[in-house]
């Protein structure tokens, strides 16, 4: 019995697992939860005491790093928002970074092009995946909305034309080697701007699609060379690949190079639509030494094109670079391309053209509305001539002095769909160059995160694991696919309008809503020159004949 007269339990050595010197504790023991936490551990009954909790344990570390996080926030000066609000504030930094993904995944309608709308992103992936693209229950598109575009179909419609046979011979009388490229080609991306295994797709699926693909200015990589897909190699004012260690131009460099004959033509670039007069940009974080060995340039700092070219800084010390280059290349066609900015200045290219009889054998005109890795917001949202209004201008001004049925006119700047192609073809275009749509071909999902090398797919980003995630094999043939299944949709557009091939598109074969109550035909909307007229002193349009007498050939400046 014990003090209060209540019979004391007694445990034998041999029921005591605990340990031959412990006790049984009682509701007086001064130690009970040490020998509790021993049966726990022994016998498994016992609970530990609620304190101790892993749940309450944690949730006491978080409570504690709240509190560091909340005094840090009342002490620091560099937001207002969580000095104010302190941990709470984080909130509204959370919602802040996921915002484009929230919006294009759950609030962004179908037709909202931020910068392509969802509509036109999944019209790409189905593509690219031979997958249905049909659409029931009829139009989403209100047709009645001012700028709302369609072509005329024929009473008489023909059988759909072969989309094998939907190219363009790109060469004058003064190219040995002229080329025959399809009217839908891959557009400038360079070898750092993308990664390896992107690279590795897009020329992969170019060879079995048998159309081109256009290196962009960080010049010709191993990754360009290795599936043996038809290439344009783009120069710009870097020279990468071509340059002397000065940063000047070589020309022994640029021939060894250029006479490969995967290499089918030479383009340079003297402006971009979505950065045009800046120049291009690398960051330093994304210089590997495979693009440094690329570019023929140095690691550790970012890799900045200049504005403007070192070969030539007149129109007519232009024209003799692009004759050096199609002589170095063993006669291959040579080109340029710009984003149009003052229009006296592509005039006085032309001029220059006229003066020394160099016909440069094609032009690629770049809206400003093209894409980019990387741009400052005010370039890329203001600066530039839209793609359609360049492509006019330009169109008009070969017509216009006799030199359009030697030069040939390539656009590139937000084309998706085969509509969008017949539109441009149209309006007076030889083919198209296209750059997102292909990126989406190869998983692009539009998180707008090129520039940061941390792109979620492996597309535009140079580290290993994440480039990894994108299967060459997989990828080429999305690549094919996309392309096929686009000009097939082409060849069904031209036959619903009475047309085998898509160099009969013509400005009357193209609609615009220009009001509630009134279309267009886009040969009645916009201004066509005839052939020649820029030569006649008698040039009916006022604005052409102002920017053709503001142009000089031994100028880019305008004549007083």
């Amino acid at each position: 019995m014990d003090s209060f007269g209540k019979p004391r339990i007694t445990v034998s050595a041999r029921q005591r697992p605990w340990g031959e010197n412990a006790r049984f504790p009682n509701a007086l023991d001064p130690e009970p939860l040490c020998l509790v936490r021993t049966l726990h551990r022994t016998c498994g009954h016992v609970r530990p005491a609620r304190g101790q909790h892993p749940v309450y344990a944690a949730l006491a570390t978080v409570f504690g790093l709240l509190s560091v996080l909340g005094v840090h926030d009342l002490v620091q000066t560099r937001h207002a928002v969580t000095r104010n609000y302190p941990v709470v504030g984080h909130i509204r930094f959370l919602i802040e970074r996921f915002r484009p993904e929230l919006r294009q995944y759950l609030f962004e309608t179908d037709f909202e092009k931020l910068p392509f709308s969802r509509i036109q992103r999944s019209l790409v992936y189905a593509r690219a995946k031979s997958e249905p693209d049909q659409r029931p229950f009829g139009t989403l598109a209100d047709t009645y909305e001012n700028g709302y575009e369609f072509i005329c179909h024929s009473t008489a419609p023909i059988a759909m034309g072969d989309p094998a046979g939907f190219r363009t011979t790109i060469g004058n009388d003064q190219t040995a080697q002229p080329y025959s490229g399809s009217v839908l080609n891959i557009s400038a991306m360079s070898f750092g701007a993308l990664s390896a295994n992107a690279i590795l797709s897009l020329n992969k699926g170019a060879k079995l699609g048998g159309f081109a693909q256009d290196t962009g200015e960080g010049s010709i990589s191993p990754y360009h060379r290795r599936n043996g897909g038809d290439l344009v190699w783009q120069i710009a004012s870097g020279y990468f690949g071509c340059r002397n260690e000065d940063g000047s131009f070589s020309a022994e460099r640029f021939a060894a190079q250029a006479v490969d004959p995967q290499v089918k033509m030479i383009e340079v670039k003297l402006s971009q639509g979505a950065k045009p007069g800046h120049g291009g940009i690398l960051p330093a974080r994304k210089i590997s030494p495979e693009i440094a060995a690329t570019r023929g340039i140095s690691m550790g700092a970012d890799c900045v094109s200049p504005p403007f070219h070192r070969s030539f800084r007149t129109p007519l010390e232009m024209v003799a670079f692009l004759a050096e280059l199609r002589r170095l290349s063993g006669g291959k066609p040579v080109g340029f391309k710009l984003a149009l900015g003052q229009p006296w200045e592509f005039m006085a290219i032309v001029k220059a053209m006229r003066e020394t009889g160099i016909v440069p054998d094609f032009v690629v005109v770049d809206g400003s509305e093209g894409g980019t890795g990387s741009a400052p917001l005010e370039l890329t949202d203001h600066v530039g001539v839209p793609m359609r209004e360049a492509l006019l201008f330009v169109h008009n001004t070969l017509v216009g002095t006799g030199l359009r049925g030697k030069i040939r006119i390539g656009v590139s700047g937000k084309v998706i769909s085969a509509f969008d192609i017949a539109c441009v073809l149209g309006m007076g275009a030889d083919w198209v160059n296209c750059a997102r749509g292909f990126m989406f071909a190869i998983g692009c999902i539009q998180s707008q995160s090129c520039h940061t090398n941390k792109c979620p797919t492996g597309v535009a980003t140079q580290d290993p694991l994440r480039q990894r995630a994108l299967d060459v094999t997989d990828k080429a043939q999305r690549v094919a696919s996309f392309h096929r299944n686009t000009l097939n949709a082409l060849a069904e557009l031209l036959a619903c309008a009475g047309l085998e091939h898509p160099g009969e598109l013509r400005p009357h074969h193209l609609v615009r809503r220009v009001s509630s109550s009134e279309i267009r035909l886009f040969s009645e909307l916009l201004t066509y020159l005839e052939d020649g007229e820029l030569l006649d002193e008698t040039i009916r349009h006022p604005f052409y004949r102002a920017m053709w007498r503001a142009a000089r050939p031994d100028s880019f400046a305008r004549a007083d």
